[in-house]
């Protein structure tokens, strides 16, 4: 059975805050756009925006819908050839699988290099993939929990287990 470790309210805001702390610092880097992550990247997204006053846009990787999720990005790739630079915010940057697969589609259609970095509230240290800003850093050898964010909170719990289920190798 997985431990499953609830992120509060107030830790979201915290990582929210951290990422826009990480982003001001940054000062040979500013994003034009803040992207989020069909899902889980849409409310820290909105989060995000507010905290740095940046405007916000999305793509809906997890529909499969490719009118919400490839074209965007094939929008977006060509935003960048126009010099503007956009940060993908996620969740969590687990396995590393969904950043692998929006860099490969953005490289694929176009996407200028050094115009698009990935920030996520919770990064994997053992990911196949890296970010550029994280608040907070997990190692998945170690840590095996389950982490149900505060929008996921109001589904069933049956829901979040089987969420939970479809990925073995991160929980067990």
């Amino acid at each position: 059975m997985p431990v499953f470790t609830p992120i509060s309210h107030e830790q979201l805001v915290a990582d929210v805050l951290a990422i826009a702390a990480a982003i001001h610092a940054d000062r040979d880097w500013k994003p034009d756009f803040i992207i989020g992550i069909g899902r889980g990247g849409l409310s820290p997204a909105v989060y995000l925006s507010h905290a740095t006053g940046m405007p916000m846009l999305s793509v809906d990787h997890s529909s499969q819908v490719h009118d919400f999720a490839d074209a965007p990005l094939e929008r977006l790739a060509e935003r960048t050839r126009a010099g503007e630079k956009l940060l993908f915010l996620d969740d969590i940057n687990d396995s590393g699988a969904t950043i692998a697969k929006l860099r490969t589609k953005l490289a694929a259609a176009g996407a200028t290099s050094g115009a698009v970095r990935f920030a996520t509230l919770l990064d994997n240290a053992t990911s196949s993939q890296r970010v550029d800003y994280a608040a907070r850093a997990i190692d998945r050898t170690v840590t095996k929990d389950w982490f149900v964010f505060p929008w996921e909170a109001v589904a069933p719990a049956a829901s979040i287990a089987a969420d939970a289920a479809e990925m073995p190798d991160r929980i067990a």
